[in-house]
């Protein structure tokens, strides 16, 4: 294997200036911390040019070069696989967290293929994305805002690596001087899946599975879909502005783009040591000072919202004790509230030591999806969310990442994600339901996480609805 290749490059606070002159180029991908000020906004990677791709459609695993041709087409676990051609272990570069590996998305629905789930027909006049899509990448930009730094970083397992190596040395030592970029524009009415009649309805059969005993919390979420026209990488540059989020992403792959705004760290491994910080409790923010902290000490005060919370850190502890060495999973931090542009949220930690014999991959595999975004307990919970939603959810509530050949890993909860797919883009946004529920709550709850994705096309939809 060839020795690590590094660069340094010019720094800039703005890493959309570096994503320019890379986001025309095949499955270019930026992982985006625009908050710096919360856990986990410190890095920015952006790569893009993929040796191979590895795609899962229903049962079908496809692994291809990067000239399109079928080197695999499997049914077997879309997890094995990954693990296979991501290939062996190379040593971490210090103070770099990615220095090539597999980036993208695994979709909410890939969990299909880890559990017996039922597969019910969804009403959907759309060509939906694959459960997963990875790219195996050589190389990568990573940007520390914390130190101010900026390298280039390669591995050598790919020979055009090389071959394109002081290209793009030169290209992001340039980078750009804020080009006006074109975002998406509405061109039609916006259409939601679950009005609040239909929401009603459903919530009542939440609440009528609770009252049976089949669970404590389920997860409904609604989508949102519009007629559009124009880039989505502009729009994405909109939407990180507007609203700064510290696991953000923007993904372009064939025919589709992919725009993520999400405020939750899902899975981060490093040196064997795994943490996870699972969002549940929301309150919008005020529009005054007062009104803001008002706001704030409400959700850290909720009793509701601190027995969702925890139900999540229970099963994500669960979860974790699947594959860490015993007795090391533990929960430093409960009820923290963090504040982003649009709403407040109550976070948790739960962190734990990777048992010996076991990687990022089997990690990943084991909390597949996180639980925050399913109910608990997860697996009645994901069977309920088949039964009620009526579209698939695709990336959302699924994950977006990396996982390096080094076997580090971060990935977030793909939540407040954006589809933009031939001309129409659509979007989701949910809620926990549990006992202490009320609708109409719930369903404004979705209008506050759905806010700055709403206001980035200035769509409405009435804040408030009667029966």
């Amino acid at each position: 294997m060839c020795p690590a290749l590094l660069a340094p490059l010019p720094y800039l606070e703005d890493s959309s200036r570096l994503f320019d002159a890379l986001e025309d180029e095949p499955w270019a991908v930026l992982l985006d911390s625009t908050c710096q000020g919360l856990p986990g906004g410190r890095y920015d990677i952006l790569t893009a040019d993929p040796y191979l791709t590895v795609v899962t459609q229903g049962d079908q695993t496809q692994v291809r070069d990067r000239a399109g041709r079928v080197l695999e087409d499997t049914q077997e676990d879309p997890f094995q696989v990954l693990r296979t051609y991501l290939g062996p272990s190379s040593p971490p570069i210090p103070g770099v967290p990615f220095a090539g590996g597999a980036v993208g998305y695994f979709g909410y629905d890939l969990a299909q293929r880890l559990e017996r789930l039922p597969v019910l027909t969804k009403t959907d006049d759309d060509e939906s994305l694959p459960q997963m899509m990875l790219g195996l990448h050589d190389w990568a930009v990573v940007v520390d805002h914390e130190q101010q730094t900026c390298v280039l970083v390669g591995q050598g397992r790919d020979r055009r690596t090389g071959e394109r190596w002081e290209e793009w040395v030169a290209r992001f030592s340039h980078g750009t001087s804020g080009i006006h970029r074109e975002g998406l524009v509405s061109r039609g009415p916006l259409q939601v899946n679950l009005g609040p009649d239909e929401y009603h309805h459903r919530f009542d059969r939440v609440q009528a599975f609770i009252r049976e005993g089949d669970c404590y919390q389920v997860n409904l979420a609604r989508r949102f879909q519009a007629p559009v026209h124009g880039d989505p990488w502009g729009a994405y540059c909109s939407l990180r502005t507007m609203s700064p989020a510290p696991f953000g992403a923007f993904f372009r792959v064939p025919g589709a783009a992919i725009l993520c705004n999400s405020p939750e760290r899902f899975l981060h491994l490093q040196d064997g040591r795994v943490t996870t910080c699972p969002i549940k409790g929301t309150r919008p923010r005020g529009q005054t000072a007062s009104a803001d902290a008002s706001l704030s000490q409400a959700l850290a005060d909720s009793a509701k919202d601190r027995a969702e919370n925890v139900m999540i850190v229970d099963l994500l502890r669960h979860d974790l004790g699947k594959v860490c060495a015993v007795g090391s999973v533990a929960v430093p931090t409960l009820f923290a509230v963090q504040s982003y542009a649009t709403v407040h949220h109550l976070v948790s930690t739960v962190t734990g030591q990777l048992a010996p014999g076991q990687d990022g991959v089997a990690l990943l595999r084991a909390c597949f999806p996180g639980g925050s975004i399913t109910g608990a307990p997860k697996i009645r919970a994901m069977e309920i969310i088949e039964l009620l939603e009526p579209h698939r959810r695709e990336v959302y509530c699924g994950a977006m990442g990396y996982l390096g050949f080094d076997g580090a890993m971060d990935t977030n909860v793909a939540i407040r994600t954006l589809v933009h797919q031939g001309g129409r883009l659509r979007f989701w946004a949910g809620g926990g339901i549990t006992s202490g529920s009320q609708w109409m709550d719930e369903y404004q709850e979705t209008l506050d996480k759905a806010a700055a994705m709403l206001r980035l096309f200035d769509i409405q939809e009435s804040p408030r609805h009667r029966r």
